[in-house]
């Protein structure tokens, strides 16, 4: 097979693969978890026009930057809908484009095989198949940290020029800090310092290209971090991001049940593939360059790895920036030049393919069957059971008119994802407009609402009471005149 079929075969393979794992069912279920608050400031995006400051209701949203906010947005503004779906889409996506870049810029550090491994192992690792078929943060700045890593080592390993090397990775970076801040240069560094370190070339970090790196990561974050702080110079945005990076290294909210199971978690994300990297010590390499890059992998997934998942504030996916140059370790070691087995762990079988892809293949297809079998079988089951959905069809029942729904300090609300626009969020009642129908409110608020006069002749009345998973109650009233609600002027 001549070497362009060959690259078109396997950029088929691993485009076949990404859409068989990572689009059955993908907007089948109900949003979850944290997607609400990458999906609500989407849309308030597109509606308002503003996309430099994030809000969740009515408030400002500064726990995390705005990347995933940003591509949210595009996504429903593109394709024209606003789904589950076009949602989550931008993480799939994501997952692809890492695959293509281990097929397309590592092919000349691993090799055509050893490319196809990478890509085959970084889509189905649990841990990127879980995050890569929900909208939350980790698909996207993961991924941002692979592009990074990926571009970095094949650059340093075929020796390209310096410019190319110590700059086009920072491009990746300064977006990664757009998606969830700057942790991932911990993973980042961590991986080119030690492959540096054993190659005797640690020096070489101290180069203008990589000054001059720095500098474009840090004004990629500062395009939106200083008109975001400009238009709310008064909202404490820095104590937000103060506060949010030092929970994580504190020990803020401390659990220890969580922390001592932060190992076991972080090792399950990389799974079926964890037991794999028992093999490095094994793996031997004929070229100097190649060992090196080997061993410096090892060593900064192994101690970075367990370093972070020690520190008492730590969460086992905080650790998920390691599962790409986890990948590229395992797609080094199974096309090493010697490699000891332990025994019964080679397969012999199927023939027809070489040794090096036979175990790749086999989880391949049993992942791709799985999740075959969990869209067809188990979804279903879980769609019946909806907890946020029938909700916001409750609400879209009562209301009768066109009329905007005025939601009053909602706080985080995801069943509003599923309510009929348009929603108008507002801080108090007092802002509601004259001539209001429809109002949407805390318990705290019912009170105040249905005894303001500010809509006389009309009166607000509760006409739906409802719970979602958490315990959460909203009241919906309705703004209609006295007699229609039985009361008095």
């Amino acid at each position: 097979m001549s070497t362009r079929k060959e690259a078109a075969w396997h950029c088929f393979l691993v485009l076949a693969v990404w859409a068989a794992i990572y689009l059955p069912g993908l907007g089948t279920l109900e949003i979850k978890g944290e997607e609400g608050r990458r999906i609500l400031p989407a849309i308030a995006m597109l509606q308002s026009g503003n996309y430099i400051v994030p809000q969740v209701g009515s408030e400002p949203y500064f726990r995390k930057p705005p990347l995933v906010n940003w591509l949210v947005a595009g996504s429903f503004k593109l394709l024209g809908q606003r789904s589950e779906w076009t949602a989550r889409i931008p993480s799939a996506l994501s997952v692809l484009v890492v695959a293509v870049a281990f097929l397309a810029v590592g092919r000349g550090t691993l090799g055509a095989t050893g490319a196809l491994l990478g890509a085959l192992v970084w889509m189905t690792n649990f841990g990127v198949i879980e995050k890569g078929r929900l909208i939350e943060i980790e698909a996207v700045y993961v991924s941002l940290c692979g592009l990074a890593l990926i571009f970095w080592l094949s650059a340093w390993y075929e020796q390209r020029s310096r410019w190319i090397t110590w700059t086009v990775p920072w491009i990746f970076l300064g977006l990664g800090l757009l998606a969830k801040g700057p942790l991932l240069l911990l993973f980042f560094y961590a991986v080119i310092l030690s492959v540096l370190f054993r190659s005797g070339e640690l020096r070489s970090a101290l180069s203008f290209p990589h000054a001059l790196g720095l500098l474009l990561m840090l004004g990629i974050f500062a395009a939106w971090a200083v008109p975001c702080l400009l238009m709310m110079s008064s909202s404490g945005v820095t104590q937000v991001w103060t506060r949010q990076l030092s929970g994580r290294i504190s020990g803020e909210n401390f659990q220890l049940g969580g922390w001592l199971l932060n190992i076991p978690r972080g090792l399950c994300y990389f799974l079926p593939w964890t037991p794999l990297l028992a093999l490095a010590r094994s793996a031997r390499f004929a070229e100097p360059r190649r060992a090196a890059l080997a061993q410096g992998l090892t060593w900064a997934v192994a101690v970075s790895f367990l370093g972070l998942s020690l520190v008492p504030g730590a969460l086992a996916r905080y650790t998920m920036p390691l599962l790409a140059p986890a990948a590229w370790l395992i797609a080094m070691i199974l096309t090493a030049e010697a490699l000891a087995w332990p025994r019964g762990w080679q397969l012999r079988r199927p023939n027809f393919l070489r040794p090096e892809l036979r175990l790749p293949a086999i989880v391949t297809v049993l992942v791709c069957a799985a999740i075959a079998l969990y869209a067809v079988v188990l979804m279903p089951f879980l769609q019946q059971r909806a907890k946020i959905r029938n909700l916001g069809a409750e609400i879209n029942a009562k209301l009768a008119t066109p009329d905007p729904l005025y939601a009053v300090a909602p706080d985080y609300q995801p069943l509003l994802f599923y309510v009929r626009d348009p929603i108008a969020y507002l801080d108090r009642i007092a802002e509601v407009p004259a001539d209001a129908k429809y109002l949407l409110v805390q318990p705290a608020q019912e009170g105040e609402a249905t005894a303001s006069r500010q809509w006389n002749p009309r009166w607000a009345r509760p006409i739906l009471r409802l719970k979602d998973y958490r315990n959460k109650e909203v009241i919906l009233l309705e703004i209609g005149p006295a007699a229609r609600f039985g009361a008095g002027a």
